[in-house]
């Protein structure tokens, strides 16, 4: 069997391996550019493809027709994507004479369409996972071929689910390859009445409002961490990144929500009285201490 794999970031290396272990021919990968100013916290798939010495194609554009070209050219049997950047045209699917199957980073039917770790994070979710299914025209509306379940801890961020949804991902394609190989892939219905779809984050998304409750505010933390974009807040014309951190389980705040040093430690107090203790603040990349936030919240409430 012959496949066409488009894969990026984690998922895409780890997924990629598995078709080579598991003696499926690569006649071709397309994988993304990394973008300017991007921190590259991942494993880069063309890296991937170069060590397994797998014919590589950049697809920024799936609509391109060189790509279009390429991947005919290829002649697959299967396409798969697995954390590719974006949706590829019906036409191409179609190239795929035995099917064409995604991998997506939750249980679907839940958290369909784009950052669907950092959405489920987000939420509050108490677990998320990696499902297998079908690419149709509609973005993660295919039908379901298996999928894994990981726990999402209370104070995991979205890297370390996304490291365990890797994992799962892995072992998803692992199980179910005989059988997508054989012809005869499992399928049942993605109910898409149960579950959600979300759109991409965009940077403005990560400004904590701090009249929220604490575990809001906290799940907004632990969803946007770094290597992700983080929280922020602005200060005194600053803005600050709250990089890491852990919501107090215990005694109310009455100070009024916002960043606070207090026992010269930097807490944010949020709007039901609930305390987030600031582990690393960070401005412009550097770690900013208590003294230095509060002269700066002095400057905020004593501008020259």
């Amino acid at each position: 069997m012959r496949a066409v794999v488009f894969a990026y970031s984690n998922v895409g290396d780890r997924c990629l391996r598995v078709l080579h272990a598991g003696g499926v021919q690569v006649p071709l990968v397309v994988t993304h550019r990394d973008h300017p100013g991007e921190v590259l916290w991942f494993q880069r798939v063309a890296d991937t493809a170069a060590e397994l010495d797998l014919p590589t194609l950049y697809g920024d554009d799936p609509n391109d027709p060189q790509l279009a070209n390429a991947v005919a050219a290829a002649a697959p049997d299967l396409i798969f994507s697995f954390y590719y950047r974006a949706m590829i045209p019906a036409s191409l699917l179609a190239l795929a004479k035995a099917g064409a199957f995604n991998m997506h980073g939750s249980l679907l039917p839940r958290f369909r369409g784009r950052a669907p770790v950092n959405w489920a994070v987000l939420h509050g979710a108490t677990e998320t996972g990696a499902t297998l299914h079908e690419m149709v025209a509609k973005p993660d509306a295919g039908a379901i071929v298996d999928q894994s379940a990981v726990p999402i801890l209370p104070d995991d961020t979205a890297r370390q689910v996304f490291d365990k949804v890797t994992v799962a991902a892995e072992q998803v394609l692992w199980r179910t390859l005989p059988a997508i190989l054989a012809g005869h892939a499992p399928r049942r219905p993605n109910d898409l009445a149960q579950g959600s779809y979300f759109g991409a984050r965009r940077p403005e998304d990560g400004r904590i409002d701090w009249t929220q409750g604490a575990q809001q505010v906290y799940n907004l933390v632990r969803a946007v961490a770094p290597p992700f974009p983080g929280a922020f807040s602005d200060v005194a014309g600053r803005r600050l990144v709250v990089a890491r951190a852990r919501r107090r389980t215990s005694a109310a705040s009455t100070q009024a929500p916002g960043l606070h040093v207090d026992g010269g430690r930097i807490i944010g107090v949020c709007g039901d009285g609930g305390v987030i203790d600031v582990h690393e603040l960070r401005h412009d990349a550097v770690v900013i201490d208590a003294a230095t936030l509060n002269a700066w919240l002095e400057h905020g409430r004593n501008p020259p």
